[in-house]
């Protein structure tokens, strides 16, 4: 007789990161942190647009996500945070503080990890330039 017994599946598991400690930064690297980013696919016809603001909050810094993001990105309705780590990855992560998305730079660009489903069709994640102060 075969048993076979039912386990929920395996989840993502990130590796650990230390959070960036942020005194230890030159506040003008910090400064390009914040602001517009895009997540986009290959094609660049599914984009999710989210705004890393430098206040805290539950789980990490506020975020802030655009509302069509998550049908492009189904996992970006439950991101409620963000964080910076060592090495200058951001996570992102849902109301539990579960990291759900991390975003790594092995080259010159943002990559995606994590679980198959959460990241589909995720290719890069992109620093938008900043909008001008108006009267300048």
């Amino acid at each position: 007789m075969l048993l076979v017994v039912a386990t929920p599946a395996a989840s993502y598991e990130f590796g650990p990161a230390k959070p960036l400690n942020l005194s230890e930064v030159d506040p003008a690297m910090l400064t390009d942190l914040y602001g517009a980013w895009e997540i986009r696919d290959a094609a660049g016809k599914r984009r999710c647009r989210v705004t890393l603001l430098k206040e805290t909050g539950i789980g990490g810094f506020q975020i802030d996500v655009a509302p069509d993001c998550a049908k492009a990105f189904p996992v970006m309705g439950d991101i409620a945070a963000w964080r910076v780590n060592e090495g200058w990855s951001i996570d992102l992560v849902d109301a539990l503080r579960k990291v759900k998305v991390r975003f790594e730079t092995p080259d010159e660009r943002y990559v995606a990890f994590g679980e198959a489903r959460d990241i589909a069709g995720m290719d890069r994640f992109l620093k938008l330039p900043d909008r001008p102060k108006k009267g300048r």
